[in-house]
């Protein structure tokens, strides 16, 4: 194995730890669903958002989740992703009240649509996220 492919390895596993932290089922969905498709470009997702950009240590999981939350909701055209990053928010501490307020902020700087889509997402990942504590599934 050369170092290059080391050096592969190791951002594929970190990634593989960053995701599975952060994203947990929500991430691993999507990286399956790209596996028959495009499984480079799945690895590629692993390996940079997650294995190289998440895992840096100047900025929390908790801030990063707000920023991607924040630019999600800003593009408003990303509305499974942002999902998954609404989910992502709960699971590094972020509150619902904090991501509503996040996703309101939006409305300043890309406007109210993009900001009623973003919380008619919140809104359903809440509303998903109560049905599995209610059922006792594991976000």
């Amino acid at each position: 194995m050369t170092h290059a492919q080391t050096q592969a390895e190791s951002r594929f596993d970190r990634g593989q730890r960053a995701l599975s932290r952060i994203d947990g089922r929500a991430g691993e969905k999507v990286v399956a669903a790209l596996a028959d498709i495009a499984p480079d470009f799945a690895r590629y997702v692993i390996e940079f958002p997650f294995g190289d950009i998440y895992s840096r240590p100047d900025l929390g999981l908790r801030d990063r989740e707000i920023a991607t939350i924040a630019a999600l909701t800003a593009l408003g055209n990303a509305a499974p992703q942002l999902k998954v990053h609404i989910e992502a928010g709960l699971n590094v501490g972020l509150s619902r009240d904090e991501i509503v307020e996040i996703i309101m902020q939006m409305a300043v700087y890309a406007g109210f649509p993009a900001a009623v889509n973003g919380l008619f997402a919140a809104k359903e990942v809440f509303s998903a996220h109560d049905g599995r504590q209610a059922s006792g599934e594991a976000t």
